[in-house]
């Protein structure tokens, strides 16, 4: 399908007015060819590879902003799941790794790196442990690096040892990390059904599913969204709303699509996917909150919070599927709350509590986001909350992710100050009665019915 000239000139109209960018151009590079039993050597051959293909990475996304006058926010890099590449290796401390991935990252001149990553949604590896231990040291001597852990999916069931032991790891993260505001725990996720293709931080890998090197996509345009359903008039209905959602979507993604068309012709490696998911910044008029109160809900949080969310969500996905060749990551849209000024606003009025949160995560691409929660919160409860949340997502075959931050020394009503587009996370209380037992059953959660495909 053809960009139309009258296509550029209504996408020159949302940047120039409605706080339109491209969240992220993310080259995802396979380091299969880089395990070694050696630390040192592996180290090398990690570094070259990454610098070598990405060395264009950074001028080319410039060289875009600059011909289509598109801003991109991010430019990132994601590679295969550390854990895999580093069963080669004896070596127990793993975080040399990390720092290898972030020199890369400093010499790209990228603002993220994620895979510092392992998936054991049906069980742990020596490898997979070793990384998983190494992970508070990896985030706090590292600056770009990100790390994500699978521990849940809808063909395996939810590795109950691996939500425990996650929880305690960001615990321990958080802790590592306190004079930073706990900002490591702030670059960690744990899902449930995680994606190969994800171009989005803190979970983007390079799956083994996918090529050498692709370039994906993340488009954002909650601004975009928000001014064209205030064209409305205030009697339309919920059809109109969808409809005209759907419309955004899809001017919003063809800009994405264009970028990423470019982008992969000009580094020489495969288009990738175009992520259709409508991320907010902590910017005024790029809210995700803010689209749901322009829905009708009075203040996000409030009832009716979850249907306007789904509405939005569904509508996104039918709008945005038609103008990319090939949509995929998460694809919808995001509450983070820390990178949401309405979803910090409604924190703070008490309108958005973290069980609403939870609902709302049901029928949104993510999950619980970018929550703050008290320092002296237990590792118990932490898991409780983990899993949950993998719940929601093995049982509804969908993608739901934890990226909570436990505030050490902080309580309720502090807040955290992380900057860009990590934003600040008010402190919110959380139901203290996971109790002792469940989160040390261990074992596993089976695979619930729907599993059963074939």
């Amino acid at each position: 399908m053809d960009i139309t000239p009258q296509e550029v000139a209504e996408t020159m109209a949302m940047v120039s007015q409605q706080n339109l960018d491209l969240r992220t151009i993310t080259m995802g590079i396979s380091l299969m060819g880089c395990a070694d039993e050696d630390m040192g050597r592996m180290s090398t051959k990690i570094y070259d590879r990454i610098t070598h293909t990405a060395e264009h990475l950074v001028e080319t996304a410039d060289a875009l902003e600059r011909e289509y006058g598109i801003p991109i926010a991010n430019k990132r890099v994601s590679v295969t799941p550390i854990a895999q590449i580093a069963a080669a290796c004896p070596d127990k401390d793993l975080s040399p790794l990390a720092v290898t991935l972030d020199r890369a990252a400093e010499t790209l001149g990228i603002d993220f790196l994620g895979g510092f990553s392992a998936l054991v949604q049906k069980g742990m590896g020596d490898a997979d442990r070793r990384l998983i231990s190494s992970i508070p040291a990896a985030l706090a001597t590292t600056e770009r690096v990100c790390s994500s852990v699978n521990v849940a999916s809808t063909r395996a069931g939810i590795n109950m040892d691996a939500v425990l032991l996650m929880a305690q790891t960001i615990v321990q993260t958080a802790e590592a990390t306190t004079a930073r505001d706990c900002c490591g725990a702030a670059k960690l996720v744990v899902f449930a059904n995680m994606v190969e293709d994800s171009p989005f931080m803190a979970g983007a890998i390079h799956g083994t599913g996918e090529a050498d090197a692709v370039i994906n996509v993340g488009v954002s345009g909650p601004g975009v969204m928000a001014a064209a359903l205030r064209q409305l008039p205030a009697d339309a209905n919920l059809m109109d709303v969808a409809e005209k959602i759907k419309e955004t979507a899809f001017k919003i993604t063809r800009a994405g699509e264009l970028m990423s068309r470019e982008a992969s012709r000009r580094l020489g490696v495969e288009k990738g996917i175009v992520d259709l998911s409508l991320a907010p910044t902590p910017a005024a008029g790029d809210s995700v909150a803010e689209i749901l109160e322009i829905i009708g809900v009075g203040r996000t949080g409030g009832p009716g919070t979850t249907c306007a969310l789904a509405l939005l969500n569904d509508a996104v996905k039918k709008g945005g599927v038609m103008a990319s060749s090939s949509v995929g990551g998460l694809s919808g849209a995001f509450i983070p709350v820390s990178e949401d000024a309405g979803m910090i606003r409604a924190v703070g009025e008490g309108a958005l509590t973290l069980e609403k949160l939870e609902a709302m995560t049901c029928v949104c691409s993510v999950g619980l986001d970018m929550i703050a929660v008290p320092g002296d919160t237990s590792a118990e409860t932490i898991a409780g909350l983990i899993a949950d949340e993998m719940a929601i997502g093995v049982i509804n075959t969908k993608t739901t992710a934890v990226r909570v931050i436990p505030a050490i020394g902080h309580g309720v009503g502090d807040t955290l100050e992380f900057g860009g587009l990590l934003g600040t996370a008010p402190v919110m209380p959380i139901n203290q009665f996971a109790g002792s037992v469940l989160a040390h059953r261990g074992g596993r959660f089976p695979a619930p019915l729907n599993s059963l495909k074939n």
